[in-house]
């Protein structure tokens, strides 16, 4: 089950449509209009295990995505008006170069005819489409882009790996199974500004070590770059088996002002939203909870058409406690673009400053079938039938004992009774009938 994990995982992913393309380029607020689910089973497996002389465990993790029509609100081939992310994206980057490349970028832009709002079908978004402008950039500011070919904002998730994890495997510390030793060799990334931010803490997101307590746990998630921590929340039930839920605390994407540990994630904008451009080719790119639910509420009325609530866009982890091992999940992110007019790039218009949500994605998955009936037979029902069982047993105890103590006092005075006479002892009377006897014997004498 650790090599090939049975639960269906789902991946479904929302796109937020652009309704005012042309006004937002004249300064006004972006209007936008969410559009699917598109949802996609996701199969994992795990391969080039190897089991290390330190009771670690190193391997890799192969996703494969699979699109599922009858679950999905709309097809791969339907076309949605969304920004020019590699133009936009390089504009932005470009913002402080000298005068000169930026014109000459904007001349490369016109003459491919790029614009600041493209529509592409969904396919293409997520899994990528041929676009020259990627040479042109590279051309004009060397490793700017250093990527080749298509471009897709999942291109790099399906058919390939999360990188290569070493787990310890708990062979002789149960309290350490399935925690990270390294991740692609690295004891600690060097994303971040700060030490605490660029440590690898927890699992690899899959497991925890058992017997947890109601308190927080963590893992290291190579999509946001960094360790998570989730907080206990409450307890409950999954179809029977008890569970704690942990959700993110709303300090997950605070900014260094308002919780300073999160200084080192910085340049930081908002509350809610974590700059994740330096592990991401130095895009302007932000994640945060899908409709910035729990991050700064002037995220939200910077556009039209969000609608943050935690029962929708709250991330959750339901952990069987006495094993670790999750029964439901569903952890959610978005992604957005930081755009905005930049000067000597016509194409950018008069773009007002916006932090813009692209899309946003939940891979969630439940235990289910045998495997929840096996789960549930060996872990809940069993143990309930044992533990039940002690106070049948201790209630059969007390007449037993007591039986017992009644059959021992029984018999012994049947003993008692049943012993010989000590010597020295008084004889009984004797009978009427040796009395004549007796006298016949005095006349005798």
């Amino acid at each position: 089950m650790w090599k090939e994990i049975p639960v269906p995982f789902y991946l479904t992913v929302h796109f937020f449509e652009v309704l005012n393309p042309q006004q937002v380029l004249q300064g006004a607020k972006p209007v936008l209009s969410q559009r699917g689910p598109y949802v996609y089973r996701e199969y994992r497996h795990k391969t080039n295990i190897t089991f290390n002389d330190n009771d670690t465990v190193s391997y890799l993790e192969y996703r494969n995505l699979f699109f599922q029509p009858h679950l999905s609100n709309g097809t791969e081939d339907e076309y949605i008006v969304v920004p020019n992310i590699l133009m936009m994206g390089a504009a932005v980057m470009m913002e402080n170069l000298p005068k000169f490349f930026k014109i000459l970028l904007s001349g490369a832009l016109a003459g491919l005819k790029q614009k600041a709002f493209m529509n592409r079908t969904v396919g293409e978004i997520m899994w990528g489409y041929e676009d020259p402008l990627i040479d042109a950039i590279n051309m004009i500011v060397p490793g700017l882009m250093p990527f080749k070919g298509k471009f897709g904002l999942f291109i790099d998730f399906n058919n390939s790996n999360s990188g290569l994890f070493t787990v310890n495997t708990g062979m002789k510390n149960i309290s350490q199974v399935h925690m990270v030793d390294s991740w692609n060799g690295l004891k600690k990334v060097n994303y971040w500004r700060s030490s605490q931010c660029n440590m690898i803490n927890g699992t690899a997101g899959e497991m925890w070590p058992p017997f947890m307590s109601p308190t927080s746990l963590e893992f290291y998630s190579p999509d946001a770059c960094r360790s998570m921590t989730l907080v206990y929340e409450q307890s409950g039930e999954f179809k029977g088996v008890p569970t704690y839920r942990f959700v993110a605390p709303k300090t997950l994407f605070a900014n260094g002002t308002d919780y300073p540990p999160n200084e080192g994630f910085c340049p930081c904008m908002q509350s809610g939203i974590q700059n994740v451009s330096s592990c991401r080719l130095n895009a302007p790119m932000f994640i945060s909870h899908p409709h910035f639910y729990n991050a700064d509420p002037s995220l939200v009325s910077a556009v039209e058409g969000l609608h943050p609530s935690k029962e929708q866009h709250g991330l959750f982890l339901d952990v069987h406690p006495m094993t670790g091992i999750p029964m439901n999940c569903s952890i959610k992110l978005q992604l957005n673009l930081y755009i905005k007019e930049v000067s000597h790039i016509i194409q950018t218009g008069k773009i007002k400053p916006v932090v813009l949500p692209l899309l946003w994605f939940a891979e969630s998955g439940s235990i289910e079938g045998s495997v929840l009936k096996q789960f549930y037979t060996n872990l809940v029902l069993l143990p309930s039938v044992l533990d039940y069982l002690q106070y049948i047993f201790l209630g059969l105890s007390v007449p037993l004992i007591t039986a017992a103590a009644v059959l021992m006092a029984m018999s012994k005075r049947s003993t008692t009774e049943k012993s010989p006479r000590p010597l020295g002892t008084q004889s009984k009377p004797l009978s009427s009938e040796t009395t004549p006897l007796l006298h016949d014997t005095d006349t005798l004498s």
